[in-house]
C-alpha cells in the first residue's frame, strides 16, 4: 500500500511518497531508551489497567511501549518509537515472537493512539520539521495520520491530546473531569495523582464510558480486601445479632435450639 501526501501549503512544496514496507531483516533500529524509570513505569501502568479490565481479552490487538513505528518516505525508511502506542487490529506474527517493529498497513491498522512523554531535554514530541527524518508531530499527523496524539508532561501533570480532523491535528478540550475521549478505544484517558509502586505523583489513567476508573492489580487487591473486611463484619454482626436473640429466649425460658 502506498500514499502520495502533498505537504500544507506554507510549510513546503514537497510531496511525499509513503509506502508501508517490511523492515530489512538486519535494519539497525535507532537506539532511542526512554528518558528514566518514571517513562518505563507510566507505559506499563496504562497497559496493566487495560489488561486487567479484559480490553485486551479480544485476539489482534496491541498495546505496548518503544517498540519502532515504521513507514517508508521517498524510498527512506523512517522509524519512529512512541513512548506508548495502541493499535485495535494487527496479524498475527508467525511464528510468534516478540515485535522489533511495527509497519502499519502491512501489519495491521494504523494506531488509533500514540503517546509521548514529554522529554526534559529534547522537545522534539512538537517536532514539525518536514524533513528526513522527520520531527516526531510531523510524523504522526502527516506520515503516519493516528487518529490520536497524547503529549503527557509527568512532571507537571500537564495533558494535552489531539485530534486527526481534516488531516491535522486539532487540540482536544477536556471534559468536566478533565479526562478526553479516545474514539476507536471507547475509554477516556486522564490524569491521577498518587502513588504507585516507588513512584509517587501523576499518572496517565482509563475510565471507561460510565466514567468509572480502571483499576491497577494492587487497587483490585485492596478493593477484594476491603470488601472481604466487610463481609467479615457483616457476619460478626449478624452472630452477635443471633447471640442476643438466643439470650433473650432463654431469658423469657425459651430454648433457642429447640425452636
Amino acid at each position: 500500500m502506498s500514499a502520495v501526501l502533498q505537504a500544507p501549503s506554507g510549510v513546503s512544496d514537497l510531496v511525499y511518497q509513503v509506502t508501508w514496507e517490511a523492515l530489512p531483516e538486519y535494519y539497525r533500529l535507532p537506539d532511542e531508551p526512554v528518558d528514566n524509570t518514571d517513562h518505563i513505569l507510566l507505559a506499563a501502568a496504562l497497559l496493566e489497567s487495560l489488561e486487567l479490565a479484559g480490553f485486551l481479552d479480544t485476539p489482534g490487538q496491541l498495546a505496548t511501549a518503544n517498540v519502532g513505528i515504521c513507514a517508508t518516505v521517498n524510498g527512506r525508511t523512517v522509524v519512529k518509537a512512541p513512548d506508548w502506542f495502541y493499535v485495535p487490529r494487527v496479524i498475527p506474527l508467525d511464528p510468534p515472537r516478540a515485535r522489533r517493529s511495527y509497519t502499519p498497513h502491512l501489519e495491521g491498522a494504523i494506531p488509533t493512539l500514540v503517546i509521548e512523554f514529554l522529554s526534559e531535554t529534547e522537545g522534539g514530541e512538537y517536532s514539525s520539521q518536514p524533513f528526513y527524518p522527520y520531527g516526531k508531530f510531523w510524523f504522526y499527523e502527516r506520515i503516519l495520520q493516528a487518529p490520536y496524539y497524547g503529549i503527557f508532561e509527568p512532571e507537571t501533570g500537564a495533558l494535552q491530546v489531539r485530534q486527526l480532523v481534516n488531516d491535522a491535528y486539532q487540540l482536544q478540550k477536556p471534559d468536566d473531569q478533565g479526562r478526553y475521549w479516545i474514539g476507536g478505544m471507547n475509554l477516556f484517558l486522564g490524569v491521577w495523582q498518587g502513588a504507585k509502586t516507588d513512584r509517587t505523583g501523576y499518572w496517565l489513567r482509563w475510565w471507561d464510558a460510565d466514567g468509572n476508573l480502571l483499576l491497577w492489580g494492587v487497587e483490585q487487591l485492596e478493593q477484594e480486601r476491603q470488601r472481604a473486611a466487610q463481609e467479615h463484619q457483616r457476619a460478626e454482626q449478624e452472630r452477635q445479632r443471633a447471640e442476643r436473640l438466643a439470650a433473650f429466649l432463654r431469658s423469657q425460658g425459651v430454648d433457642p435450639e429447640k425452636i
